[in-house]
């Protein structure tokens, strides 16, 4: 067993702290990594404040963090993937059965004995497991990911968490050239979706309660912004959209984006508003709509995100901060206040 040092939180109302943590030996299929950039994600805040105890209450001491990027250190000696010294990226998981209907059709992400990076039962040490926001962690080789070289690391990180969310559905969905495309909301997941569908070659529209965000959302890929307070900007573009990804978590009218469907339309659900959205039954019948949600991806699927991203450049628009900012952050991400994501450099860690 090794000691890693790690920021961690240990009550629903204590600052985030410096600490040691316990990490195994690299086993035979394991993978070491050194984390050298890890990205904060809303769901990390959610989950130190135990606002999520209702289905994933939180064991403390909490260490957050699963938008990993980092280099291999060593490898067990079953490891084929990787080598010391390669770049390699952890996300959401970090284990499952492998044997389940889900694994095997490649959505490890709907595993019933998955394992996630943080607060999850750790089978190796017992306990829970503890996360990115550390200078090293241990993986099995199945859920570790080959980054491209050319992309920058820091904004790489969100890729892990804010860019597979949104991949996933656009590939489900079929988002491809000639397919009018709208993201609902500017934030860390739309960001990444705008630069993602434009990636796609799709016509892509985003919808924003904030007037004042309409030159960043045709720098990052739009092609039209919508104020979608006003009435007669959004009357236009009734019945017209193929694909919408609906990344807002806070309450909002949700049939007002149904209505701009085509017939067969779909609109997928990312954000998670805290109380359940009025859907009209009318909205999706009278044209075959469909309304659905979406979380991660599998591991194959999200290193095709990765690989799609090394091709077309892409990376989330990041701030960077030393994790000694960590606790401004948390406050200042209640705020929105960030474009569009914090990757805390882990080098920074080591003055600790």
């Amino acid at each position: 067993m090794n000691k890693a040092k790690a920021y961690s939180a240990a009550s629903a109302t204590a600052p985030m702290a410096s600490t040691t943590i316990p990490r195994r030996d690299a086993t035979e299929n394991d993978v070491q990594i050194e984390i050298l950039f890890c990205g904060i994600c809303h769901s990390d805040l959610h989950s130190v404040r135990n606002e999520w105890s209702e289905f994933m209450p939180t064991v403390y001491p909490i260490v957050p963090g699963h938008e990993i990027v980092g280099r291999v250190t060593k490898v067990g000696s079953a490891v084929t993937k990787f080598k010391p010294g390669d770049l390699a990226a952890v996300g959401c998981m970090v284990d499952s059965d492998g044997t389940c209907p889900e694994c095997r059709a490649g959505f490890e992400n709907f595993c019933p004995n998955m394992v996630l990076t943080f607060n999850s039962s750790d089978k190796h040490l017992g306990g829970v497991t503890y996360g990115g926001y550390s200078e090293s962690i241990v993986v099995d080789q199945r859920f570790v990911l080959r980054v491209p070289s050319n992309l920058n690391l820091a904004g790489t990180a969100p890729l892990l968490c804010a860019g597979i969310t949104t991949y996933s559905p656009m590939r489900r969905w079929g988002v491809a050239n000639g397919k009018k495309v709208g993201v609902v909301g500017l934030g860390g997941l739309g960001h990444m979706a705008v630069k993602l569908a434009h990636a796609f070659g799709a016509h892509v529209v985003v919808f924003t309660t904030s007037p004042n965000k309409k030159e960043d959302a045709l720098r990052l890929g739009a092609d039209e912004v919508v104020v979608s307070r006003n009435a007669d900007e959004m009357q236009k573009h009734v019945e017209s959209f193929d694909f919408i990804l609906d990344a807002v978590s806070a309450d909002h009218d949700i049939n007002a984006y149904i209505n701009l469907l085509r017939r067969d339309g779909n609109l997928t659900i990312v954000g998670a508003p805290p109380k359940p959205l009025d859907v009209s039954a009318f909205g999706l019948i009278m044209r075959r709509r469909s309304l659905s949600g979406s979380n991660i991806g599998g591991i194959a699927e999200t290193q095709e995100m990765l690989d799609f991203c090394g091709k077309h450049n892409i990376t989330a628009d990041v701030e960077v901060i030393p994790i000694q900012k960590v606790n401004e952050a948390y406050e200042r991400l209640l705020k929105s206040d960030v474009k569009y994501r914090f990757s805390i450099d882990m080098a920074s860690l080591k003055s600790e």
